[in-house]
């Protein structure tokens, strides 16, 4: 490969801001790539091969967008910059940075609504998180990838997903197959999130070695589980019981994510649902946050909105 040399002047621009403390966004630069690169007062100097040189100056240039854009540039903020540009991806416009969640080799994972990003922010200030919305808001997909990201970055070590395992409307019993087969349908979903997130190799892998564990909810009892993202999916088919079981399972340097629509629960007759209980008992307790979201963070096909509209003004007829 042809060796190449490359100048670029950064006029007005902030230089301590674009290096960072101690040249530590510069480092970031020269961890990923091969290439040499001098800065000399507002002159860049890149030298390497020309495939490389290029993706560098491309690099500094969105670098140099991003800070005069927003006034600031974070680690957080170089990293994407650098994921995207590698693999020849168009840069997400600045003020988007803040409601990415997972970058994948094909797709950026982020907030697509307001409630979406309130959703984020929750997830990160929090170590226990409630999401509560109707079908379609994005409840389930947002905290897997939460999860994955904070095992891409070494936050935890494991992710440990649950659901409960509630007959809606069908019989397990009349299913065919062991109970892992007849409980696969219940869980499919968690597959499906982390199939887009994960390759499909690296996945089982993690899965062989327990990084990564989709169980039943029942299957919680007992644990305690330190380093490690869980979530509780459809959690408005959990029990009382069954709430404080699953809450009460966080160890050392855990987090945890629990989503759930009350409109929709599966659960017996006079059975207190674990969820519309958890939002009355937890309420206001510290570290403990809360986001609902409605059919305005709606992201799948553009009829469910109107679907949960139509069927929130037949319960409202009812109720007259």
């Amino acid at each position: 490969m042809t060796a190449l040399e490359k100048r670029l002047t950064l006029d007005n621009v902030d230089m301590l801001s674009l290096l960072g403390s101690n040249d530590a966004n510069l480092k970031l630069l020269e961890d990923r790539f091969n290439a040499m690169i001098t800065f000399r007062g507002e002159n860049v100097i890149i030298k390497g091969v020309k495939e490389e040189v290029d993706v560098v100056e491309k690099t500094i240039k969105e670098m140099v967008y991003v800070l005069n854009t927003k006034g600031s540039l974070r680690e957080s903020d170089i990293k994407t910059i650098l994921d995207l540009t590698i693999e020849g991806r168009e840069i997400i416009s600045p003020k988007e940075f803040d409601s990415i969640v997972l970058y994948t080799k094909n797709d950026v994972i982020k907030a697509k609504t307001p409630g979406q990003k309130v959703y984020i922010d929750a997830a990160s200030k929090n170590d226990i998180c409630f999401s509560i919305g109707p079908a379609g808001t994005g409840k389930t997909y947002l905290a897997v990838a939460i999860a994955v990201a904070a095992l891409k970055k070494g936050i935890v070590n494991r992710i440990v997903l649950a659901r409960p395992a509630v007959e809606a409307g069908e019989s397990l019993g009349f299913l065919p197959g062991d109970f892992r087969e007849k409980i696969d349908p219940y869980l499919r979903p968690l597959y499906d999130a982390l199939d887009d997130m994960i390759p499909s190799e690296k996945l089982k892998m993690n899965i062989e070695k327990r990084m990564i564990e989709i169980v039943p909810l029942a299957y919680m009892r007992g644990r305690t589980l330190n380093n490690a993202y869980v979530i509780l999916d459809e959690a408005q088919n959990a029990t009382d019981l069954q709430m404080k079981m699953f809450l009460t399972r966080l160890g050392a340097n855990s987090k945890a994510i629990i989503t759930g629509d009350i409109t929709q629960i599966d659960l017996p007759p006079k059975t207190i649902s674990g969820l519309v209980q958890a939002k009355e008992i937890l309420r206001g307790i510290e570290g403990v946050g809360f986001v609902y979201l409605d059919k305005s963070d709606v992201v799948r096909h553009k009829l469910v909105k109107d679907i949960i509209d139509a069927y929130e003004k037949f319960r409202n007829s009812e109720s007259i």
